[in-house]
């Protein structure tokens, strides 16, 4: 079972790696100014689904290092 563990820990790790260098880290935990766009617009619109592929990518790295951490103690 360990294996098998640190395997798909392994996997989501680097998916969720992945999503972050294309995505970067959620607005809420970056420093800086956030970005100020009309609501509605075109632009705003992007910003969120981006923002949201990045909470998504911020899971699959947790949940990765997570199940390899616990693949590896048993």
């Amino acid at each position: 079972m360990n294996i098998w563990l640190v395997a798909s820990g392994l996997g989501f790790l680097s998916h969720g790696l992945l999503i972050l260098w294309v995505g970067n880290l959620p607005w809420a935990l970056r420093a800086g100014k956030k970005p100020d766009f009309e609501k509605g617009s075109p632009r705003a619109f992007q910003i969120f689904w981006l923002d949201q592929y990045s909470y998504i990518g911020l899971v699959l790295t947790i949940l990765g290092v997570v199940q390899i951490f616990l693949g590896g103690l048993n």
